[in-house]
């Protein structure tokens, strides 16, 4: 059996409260009802994706357990045959769930060995599950921890979710910093930046506009067209109702705009990805900058 052509898909910005597992959950799901086989690897201590999917954050090996290489990522990943009673999984998506046990994962490693280097944390479990699925998606802390910082150095894309306020752009163009530094030669230099999601968009409010329209502005300084996502996340009381149920829109309310808005977008990436060229473009822009 031929093996998937993994994508690897770190989905970050160095600010919280921007939607970012909101849209790694929900892209994957989107995915999966197209028939791709995903996984959604939490790497933030904070475990919002675990949560997300309906996951207790306690009750499974994970995310740590994996970094400090007491088991496998294949022996961690939480999937359809898991007992249904306890876990409702979205189509074609599998987990590796977090916990707050993530906190300790740096003093554990530096206990093991003083000269690890954290930022390689990621690419030999990486390597591991490559062809096993379409897309890995690494939904990241928003902040600067050991796994984040592994996430840009083992993935091939990277997608910025921002949301229409001054602080999340602020947090966007850390961002984009942290991806140049891991485009090093030494690090990551194939990473790509594949695209920003703009979601929680509310465009009756005047200023959500503006800022809407600065992002498109600052992904075109150099002369081609946008690499913001076409496809804009409507703000919604739906969504939070499904994170607290532990489910996505495709399992709670797959008509709603918001869900079409998802699968929309999900296609967009699929078409980025696809049309990519030896000089690093993608639909929408160039990839590289």
């Amino acid at each position: 059996m031929v093996g998937r052509d993994t994508q690897v898909v770190a989905i970050g910005n160095q600010k919280g409260g921007v939607g970012k597992t909101t849209n790694t959950v929900h892209l994957a799901a989107a995915l999966g009802q197209l028939g791709r086989k995903c996984l959604v690897w939490d790497l933030d201590m904070n475990h919002g994706a675990t949560l997300h999917l309906g996951i207790p954050p306690e009750a499974f090996d994970g995310t740590f357990m994996v970094l400090t290489e007491e088991r496998t990522p294949e022996e961690v990943i939480i999937d359809e045959t898991t007992d249904p009673s306890e876990i409702e999984l979205p189509k074609n998506v599998d987990v590796i769930p977090s916990s707050r046990e993530l906190e300790r994962v740096e003093a554990v490693l530096a206990a093991k060995d003083r000269f690890y280097d954290a930022r390689r944390i990621l690419i030999e479990p990486i390597r591991k599950l490559r062809g096993k699925y379409d897309y890995i998606f690494l939904d990241t802390a928003p902040n600067a921890t050991a796994p984040t910082i592994a996430s840009y150095v083992a993935a091939d894309w990277f997608i910025i979710s921002v949301i229409p306020e001054s602080f999340a752009l602020n947090g966007m163009r850390e961002c984009l910093k942290d991806i140049r530094r891991a485009r090093q030669p030494e690090l990551n230099p194939q990473l790509q930046l594949l695209g920003v999601i703009v979601s929680g968009l509310d465009q009756r409010i005047s200023l959500a506009r503006q800022y809407t329209a600065e992002i498109q502005q600052l992904f075109a300084i150099e002369g081609g067209p946008s690499r913001m996502f076409d496809t804009t996340i409507s703000r919604a009381a739906v969504v939070p109702r499904a994170q607290k149920m532990g489910r996505t829109l495709f399992q709670t309310d797959p008509s709603h705009k918001v869900a079409k808005q998802f699968a929309a977008l999900a296609k967009e990436l699929e078409d980025r990805v696809a049309q990519r060229n030896v000089g690093g473009e993608v639909k929408g822009g160039v990839a590289n900058g």
